[in-house]
């Protein structure tokens, strides 16, 4: 009898286990940190590229490329807000730049990181 007790606990903590899972809050800093990181990176490497006599849609293909490439594996994209950072970009560029008619659909390409 005792056996049979035992067993049904034991197959009890099997079914289900002790610990528990909890979602992780995430800070709305470590967000904003990473949206201004990613704006900045797209920038700077558009500008530059840009500036080395590179047309604007090859300056465009290049950023997405090496931002995709440096932020693809952090796991805080997926959360982060496309639409603030296509704006920082947006304003980074008009102000580090000097390129004004900057063509904001082709950022949508931007989100593919997430995948």
């Amino acid at each position: 009898m005792i056996k049979l007790i035992i067993g049904f606990f034991i197959s009890l903590l099997f079914l289900f286990p002790i610990n528990s899972a909890f979602s992780k809050e995430i800070p709305q800093k470590n967000i904003d940190n990473l949206t201004n990181k990613v704006a900045k990176k797209f920038s700077r490497t558009f500008c530059n590229t840009s500036n080395f006599g590179i047309s604007d849609e090859g300056a465009i293909e290049f950023a997405i490329g090496e931002t995709s490439k440096e932020f693809s594996k952090n796991k805080l994209i997926k959360i982060v807000d496309f639409d603030e950072i296509n704006k920082k970009i947006i304003s980074n560029i008009e102000a580090d730049c000097q390129v004004f008619d900057f063509p904001v659909d082709e950022l949508a390409k931007l989100e593919n990181i997430k995948e």
